[in-house]
Formats: structure tokens, sequence, C-alpha cells
């Protein structure tokens, strides 16, 4: 199942072009391999998705794609998150599942953090993220001043500087923040809640994953659509997701691919 490496991590405005060999959080180089991937699959077949030829449109090694994807088909049924971009080279069934933003916080949230703009408001507060990542564009664009931005090479990093207090909270998709919480079990940290999903220019930076066709197979894309807009939301459906790590904040509500495909951003 696809994060956002956004991410995606999904990738979305202001993340790095899959040929950058700079170095990407883990949920940006799986959003720039499955673009990688979906750029291979523009007028052709599906065999045409190798991890070799993954890796050479991505710029990355061969086994760096396997860390990511175990095999071609895990990399090939990842949903990816709905871009206006890939719209032009794939179809895309309607979403099923969303993604947001959330700030990892010390247990109790002592500075009651909530928001980027809660940040923004409160001289004293600092929030962390990592280098590259879409939330340090939010994190600027809703008035988070530069020198309360703690910027941190990667995820571990970051947690380590909420650990030290050395930022008060981490901004991070809701995937990572809950995969970190999971695997730590401590007492000490906790996901902000509620959490307040950043809006830039009117539009929500949500993203949305979903599953994407050739263009020619509309008919196979829409049979998809019906099944699947009668099974999201069923206990079975949030059974299957609850072992990646969704949970009811994670449902695409009313959104569609067609929506998401006219987006600006």
């Amino acid at each position: 199942m696809a994060q956002r490496t956004d991410a995606g991590t999904a990738t979305r405005a202001g993340r790095r072009d899959p040929g950058e060999r700079g170095r990407l959080g883990r949920e940006e180089r799986r959003e720039a391999l499955l673009d990688a991937a979906s750029a291979l699959a523009v007028g052709g077949e599906p065999e045409a998705i190798t991890m070799d030829a993954v890796a050479e449109r991505a710029g990355v090694s061969r086994p760096l794609v396997y860390r990511h994807f175990p095999n071609r088909e895990d990399l090939i049924a990842a949903g990816m998150y709905i871009l206006p971009r890939r719209c032009k080279q794939i179809a895309f069934a309607n979403p099923t599942y969303s993604v947001g933003d959330a700030f990892l916080v010390k247990a109790r949230n002592p500075k009651n953090l909530h928001s980027y703009e809660d940040v923004a408001k409160n001289s004293k507060a600092r929030l962390g993220v990592v280098v590259g990542t879409v939330e340090q564009q939010w994190a600027g664009e809703l008035g988070v001043p530069s020198d309360r931005l703690v910027i941190f090479p990667d995820t571990p990093s970051a947690l380590a500087g909420v650990q030290s207090d050395r930022v008060d909270a981490f901004a991070g998709t809701s995937l990572t923040v809950q995969d970190l919480l999971r695997k730590l079990h401590s007492k000490q940290l906790a996901k902000a809640q509620p959490f307040k999903q950043p809006v830039i220019n009117g539009v929500s930076v949500r993203g949305y994953g979903a599953f994407g066709f050739r263009k020619s197979d509309a008919a196979f894309r829409e049979a998809f659509n019906k099944r699947m807009a009668a099974f999201i939301g069923t206990p079975r459906y949030t059974k299957i997701m609850s072992r990646f790590g969704f949970g009811k904040d994670n449902l695409p509500g009313k959104m569609t691919a067609k929506d998401l495909c006219q987006r600006e951003r």
C-alpha cells in the first residue's frame, strides 16, 4: 500500500523529481519509484515495468527498488497518489484511501500544537521537518518562521529531535507518525489529536491514493469503481486496511479521481 512519500509521499508539489539523486526520505523515494513505474507504463504493456527499468528511470540502484517493493507485482499493484501530472499518463480509479499530515509530539502535547498555524502563533514553538518534504514547504507557506523551523536529514533524526526537546513537534504524514509510534511503544510520545490538515490557496493538500489503469481499460476501471464503492468503509475493508496502519481518518470520503485530476496542485 502506497504511502505518501507523498508518501509521498505521494509526490506533491515541491517534492523532488524521480531522477534526482539527492537524499530522499523513505516515503519520497517510494513515490519517486511509483512515478518511474507509471512513466514506463505510458504507451506500453505491464511487461515494460521491470525492476531494472524502474531503477534506471528513477536513477537508483536495483537493490534500492527491492527495499521498497519485494517484487514486480507489488510495485505494479501499489496504490499511487492521484496527481494531475500522473493523470496524463494513466487512468485512475477513484481513491481507496487518503493520507494527511500529523504532528509527533511529547505526551500530552505540552505546547498544545494541533496545526501549522498553532506553531506559527506560538513564538516559543519549534517545528521539525525532514529536508525536501512538502511538510517543509507547508510550514513556510502557513507562517512558521525559518528560525523556528528545524530541518533534519531524515526521519530518525527528526524523531530524536522531539525526544531531546530540540523541537516541540515533528511534521510528517499521518502514516509516518503512526508507524513511528507503533514501533517505539513509547508512552513519552504521542500523535497530536485533533489535527487540522493544511489548506494551501483554498485547497486541502491531503493525498489520495488509488489503483491505476490503462486509458484503454475504461470499462474495467468503471466496474472496479462500482465494486470498490460498495466495499470501502465496510468492516472487512477496515480490517484489511488496519494492517497497514490505516484508520477511519484515512477514508477517501466523496473525493473522486476526476476531482483530483483537475486540481491545480
